[in-house]
């Protein structure tokens, strides 16, 4: 193992590779995802799943991400462990300057509204022992309270708490909806991307929108990766089935967040930029998404939106989104 993280560690400090940013700054295109680490939401749909050992210090693995490399730390509100994360920062050493901090507001709060949503902030940027945020989102399109929780995201901007602000799991139709009353153009939409879940005209229209696309699960979670086609494709550029997820994301200029609690893991994920894949390969993995997965995408949109608010329990009547 020891010669394995060795041989890995120049490709990892070789440099994260940057995306442009609509508001003209960089942003890395890979960075460290931090959700059950240290914490499990109640409402998680897997809150009966630590997210790693119980002899493992979660404020010692956030420690490690950065020491290897990681700069971009993509945090939230419903992770519940925004205090650990700032304990790591703070330990790591690194300059609060080389760090690229991001963070996202709850449903709860967007709900209950502006004062809700400007409280929750202060909370985040002392839990994070950070003056300001490089990144903000709305977390979930909350029906009928998402744009006036975007609004105070735009204020928050203004007055240069937060140096970028955008939304997450944003379908085509809850961009459109907040585009009428916007001031200031998202710079990201952080939505799941995958082989396994690839809505071609989804992603299309936010990149020509100019929306930096973040992909959570881009590694899925680990599951998937014994996929015959993902290992085909691995094996024949010499590298494990999660670089080849992580480098098809990158090359399509989609930002991953990878989350893992092993050192060696972090290493790997890191090893992205050192191969293309060609257009076979591409044409491979742009064809696995099947009609189950979007409907458990769906499935999932509808749930969340509501999710931990009084719409749980009467929730809207499903409009129409684009799940493609």
């Amino acid at each position: 193992q020891e010669f394995r993280e060795r041989s890995l560690l120049p490709v990892a400090m070789a440099g994260i590779q940057n995306a442009k940013m609509n508001n003209g700054t960089d942003h890395p295109l890979i960075g460290f995802g931090t959700y059950k680490i240290g914490f499990v939401p109640a409402s998680s749909n897997t809150a009966n799943q630590p997210g790693h050992s119980p002899d493992q210090d979660p404020a010692e693995i956030i420690k490690e991400a950065i020491e290897v490399g990681y700069r971009y730390i993509d945090c939230a509100q419903f992770y519940g462990n925004e205090k650990m994360v700032g304990t790591a920062i703070k330990a790591s050493g690194v300059p609060r300057k080389d760090l690229f901090i991001a963070s996202k507001v709850w449903g709860d709060k967007i709900y209950e509204g502006e004062d809700a949503v400007r409280q929750q902030f202060e909370r985040t940027v002392s839990d994070l022992g950070c003056e300001y945020l490089d990144l903000y989102l709305v977390h979930w399109p909350v029906p009928g309270k998402h744009v006036a929780c975007y609004k105070v995201l735009e204020q928050l901007l203004q007055e240069g708490r937060v140096r970028a602000i955008g939304v997450s799991n944003y379908t085509i139709e809850d961009y459109q909806e907040l585009q009428k009353e916007m001031k200031v153009k998202p710079v990201v939409n952080q939505i799941e991307i995958n082989p396994f879940l690839y809505r071609k005209k989804t992603i299309d229209f936010f990149q020509k929108e100019g929306v930096l696309l973040q992909s959570y699960r881009a590694l899925r979670q680990g599951k998937g990766l014994d996929d015959p086609r993902i290992r085909s494709v691995a094996e024949k550029h010499g590298k494990t089935a999660a670089q080849v997820l992580g480098r098809w994301c990158v090359q399509k200029g989609i930002v991953v967040v990878a989350k893992t609690v092993k050192r060696e893991r972090m290493l790997e994920n890191l090893g992205v930029f050192d191969f293309t894949l060609d257009e076979s390969d591409v044409s491979t993995l742009d064809g696995m998404t099947t009609p189950d997965t979007i409907e458990e995408y769906r499935a999932l949109y509808f749930k969340c939106i509501v999710r931990d608010t009084p719409l749980e329990k009467a929730p809207p009547e499903h409009h129409t989104v684009t799940l493609d």
